[in-house]
């Protein structure tokens, strides 16, 4: 009787053990089930259908800095209409300053996400891929050398411009921001000339940290192909060489490698040389440093562009963005300690006057004598006459097809230049100085005035755009003859030492026919007006007074006459034509106020003079 007690006894403990440990589970499951749906993004919810707003993004990182001790919610700015620009710091080590990161070891990833609001997958994106780190746990040991920078949303006043009909190219979001700022300015070709407030913030935020990987996820359109994402990374030329090659190398084939196991293969950034025709060729080539991944190779920092494909559902987008994302970052936390030496060489070079001794390149253009042959999965299509315009009516169909295209892949450098010891700015351009001052550009001032021997530009051969761009009233065309001479230069004068790591950044504001230069972009605007005149009832006098005493002035007249339609037909071009031949002609006109110092004496006789 005893033993039977014993064995049911017996069994009733096993039988409520197993209970105890089913409830367990069911507690744990539920709890985690809970968890989950807790953690889910505005994103999710919505069925991966819909973007959150300004206010929801902002309360879903807020709430992952309340619950992890790795995420620092702050912002580093303000909008033109008072918005913040936020800001999430991750790190495993709680390090939430430049320069508690820089010492740690940790190689940087920034991750940015809506500088064009409607293209708005990085955010969706992002905010899951530093979820599943922070909060989930799946990722955590990619912190283990890495510190990553995400902002949700750049062009936060842009992305307050929400609606469903602000991308008439794209598959969802059923609502989303609009393109460019509050002023109607596109941020991303503002990285050098930094008019905007929000991208002046940017540049000082950047500066700080100096981040080693720079990410910024956009959307693009223009033809339609069966790749979701495609990619841009600066491997032409423009930078570093061995940064250049790490990207090649090491980044690019693991990446490419990654997203094709995943199923999400990868293409090079998709730009046709006959718009919207594919049979026409691919052109890859250098970005100029207006937009992003220019930018930061000026800054020896390696720059990824992601665009996803706008005609593809709205899901399949965000989760190749995440993959790219998560598959970066696994890369850089292995390859950590090379890549972060590799920058650093890479400054170095640049600080140094090695730099220098060959020509830079600051302009680079498609070269269309040579190609390669590259396989691309497109979709079929017809090429039709439209009956409404007349002209061709790109018509995709539903099948896959894959082209062998032509790619122009090997940009050949346009315009090159000597660069000098340094730069020398008169204090009356007090815009460029501040624009200098902002790029973490050092320069030194002259406390008295100084007669300095250097080089410079005089202008001719100038165009203007006949509309604004950006903003700005830009040149078009310039052409120029480099001068020498003697020039008074006052107090206050800014030397810019070229021994210094951003002196990439310097050649390509200060040299006239880099690609964003500063002349390009009208900052000397003023430099090309005629401010003194001759009456035309002085020139009359005077021309033929001219004209009397020089026989070959007066052939050169006629000639141009016969040549110049326009100028003949008019009397204050012609007479005008006589004052620029006489002393009182402003010889300052046209002329480049930056001097350019090349004879490292002279430089050092300047600063010895300081």
């Amino acid at each position: 009787m005893i033993l039977k007690v014993c064995t049911v006894l017996f069994y009733y403990k096993k039988i409520m053990n197993k209970l105890i440990l089913f409830l367990l589970f069911f507690c744990f499951f539920s709890n985690l089930s809970a968890q989950d749906s807790e953690w889910l993004t505005y994103y999710e919810k919505s069925g991966f259908k819909k973007t959150p707003r300004y206010k929801e993004t902002i309360d879903y990182c807020k709430k992952l800095e309340k619950n992890s001790p790795w995420v620092h919610f702050t912002n580093f700015g303000k909008s033109p209409q008072g918005r913040d620009l936020p800001l999430l710091i991750i790190d495993r080590n709680s390090n939430f300053s430049p320069k508690a990161v820089h010492s740690s070891g940790n190689v940087i990833l920034l991750i940015q996400a809506g500088i064009h609001p409607g293209e708005i997958e990085g955010k969706d994106a992002g905010l899951m891929f530093i979820r599943d780190i922070v909060i989930n746990k799946k990722y955590s040991y990619l912190l283990e050398h890495i510190t990553i920078l995400f902002i949700p949303i750049f062009n936060v006043d842009g992305h307050e411009r929400f609606g469903p009909n602000n991308r008439i190219n794209q598959n969802g979001p059923e609502e989303m921001g609009w393109r460019v700022t509050a002023q109607n300015l596109n941020l991303n070709r503002d990285y050098l000339k930094a008019d905007t407030p929000e991208m002046q913030f940017w540049i000082k935020f950047f500066n700080k940290w100096l981040p080693d990987f720079f990410i910024d996820c956009h959307t693009t359109d223009g033809a339609d192909y069966q790749y979701v994402l495609t990619y841009a990374l600066e491997i032409y030329g423009n930078m570093d060489p061995d940064l250049t090659k790490w990207q090649k190398e090491v980044y690019l084939k693991y990446i490419e490698l990654k997203m094709d196991e995943s199923g999400s293969p990868i293409f090079p950034y998709i730009s046709f040389r006959q718009w919207h025709n594919p049979k026409s060729g691919i052109i890859s080539g250098v970005s100029p440093p207006m937009i992003s991944q220019g930018y930061t190779a000026l800054q020896n920092r390696l720059g990824l562009l992601i665009e996803t494909h706008m005609l593809k559902p709205y899901k399949p987008r965000v989760d190749a963005t995440y993959k790219m994302l998560k598959y970066s970052a696994e890369l850089l936390n292995m390859e950590y300690q090379n890549l972060k030496e590799l920058v650093k060489k890479a400054d170095k070079f640049v600080e140094s006057k090695d730099f220098r001794v060959n020509e830079f390149t600051v302009k680079y253009e498609n070269n269309y004598n040579d190609s390669i042959i590259v396989e691309f999965l497109g979709i079929e299509y017809d090429a039709v006459e439209s009956d409404l315009t007349d002209g061709t009516w790109f018509q995709y169909k539903d099948n896959p097809k894959t082209f062998q295209l032509a790619m122009f892949n090997n940009p050949q450098a346009s315009v090159k230049v000597k660069l000098p010891e340094a730069y020398i700015i008169p204090p009356e351009w007090t815009r460029v100085i501040e624009r200098l001052e902002l790029h973490g550009i050092n320069y030194s001032k002259l406390k008295k005035a100084q007669i300095i021997k250097v080089k410079s530009y005089k202008f001719r051969n100038y165009n203007w755009r006949t509309t604004p761009y950006e903003g700005r009233q830009i040149i078009t065309q310039l052409d120029y003859d480099e001068i020498e001479e003697e020039r008074e230069f006052p107090s206050g004068s800014v030397i810019v030492d070229m021994n210094q790591r951003t002196a990439r950044i310097i050649a390509h504001i200060l040299e006239p026919k880099a690609s964003d230069s500063f002349i390009s972009w009208g900052f000397f605007n003023s430099i090309f007006e005629q401010k003194e005149y001759g009456e035309n009832y002085v020139m009359e006098k005077v021309a033929r007074e001219m004209l009397a005493k020089d026989p070959e002035l007066k052939k050169e007249f006629e000639q141009k006459k016969i040549n110049d339609p326009d100028f003949a037909n008019s009397q204050w071009h012609q007479l005008n034509w006589f004052y620029q031949k006489t002393p009182y002609w402003d010889e300052k006109k046209d002329v480049y106020p930056v001097g350019k110092i090349y004879e490292k004496k002279v430089l050092d006789s300047v600063l010895k003079n300081f």
